[in-house]
């Protein structure tokens, strides 16, 4: 008796060997766009980061919430001690009425594998002044281009809380691909263990990934 299980296709059967991943990127790397910056965080981030996404509604979907300045320099140094990459979002021009100059979020690259030549885009937060505007769409351009055209990367991925739609509706907005669903995958801030729903960029898939996220800017 058979289980009626139906193996996936090889997309990739003459797949020819990549180049080696670079890791990890400098840290004098700046990404910058028409909209906002990008650069690796330093020591006097923390305040300004920490008042930008001062407001409980930045914090839903993430399992860990700094209370302080001081807890958000530790978890900073934490990150950057376990190879986690926090870029700092700020803005190039004044923008949804918020000043140029301004920290406005975070991202992150993180569970890197350079063997394997893949990373996530994750840990991504931005003052809500900002949600629903322009820089999200930057945001994710300057790393996905930075990812695949710098670094070498072949995959990225990229995971939200099954309960966080507007940012899965995000991801699919960058033409990101959904994937499926990790049950039970990780524990929330209040105890509690959340499915993850996973989306992906591939090294094939950022042409035209990119070609839509410039569009969406104008570019």
């Amino acid at each position: 008796m058979t289980s009626g299980w139906q193996a996936p296709p090889d997309p990739r059967k003459n797949d020819s060997p990549r180049p080696p991943m670079r890791w990890p990127p400098s840290p004098e790397t700046v990404l910058t766009g028409s909209v906002v910056s990008l650069t690796q965080h330093t020591d006097d981030d923390a305040e300004p980061l920490f008042a930008a996404l001062a407001d409980d509604r930045v914090w839903r979907h993430l399992p860990f919430r700094p209370t302080s300045v001081a807890e958000q320099a530790e978890w900073l140094a934490r990150m950057r001690s376990i190879g986690r990459v926090v870029w700092i979002i700020r803005l190039v021009t004044e923008h949804a009425g918020v000043a140029a100059g301004s920290v406005v979020g975070m991202s992150s690259y993180l569970n890197a594998a350079p063997h394997d030549a893949r990373l996530e885009i994750g840990a991504t937060a931005y003052a809500p002044a900002v949600w629903g505007t322009a820089v999200n769409a930057q945001t994710k351009l300057l790393l996905l281009e930075h990812a695949f055209e710098h670094l070498n990367v072949g995959r990225v991925q990229l995971v939200t809380d099954i309960r966080n739609v507007r940012s899965q509706r995000a991801m699919a907005a960058i033409g990101a691909t959904f994937e499926g669903v990790l049950r039970r995958y990780q524990r929330r801030a209040d105890g509690s263990v959340r499915d993850s729903v996973l989306f992906s960029v591939t090294a094939e898939d950022w042409p035209a990934v990119r070609t839509l996220l410039s569009g969406r800017l104008g570019q």
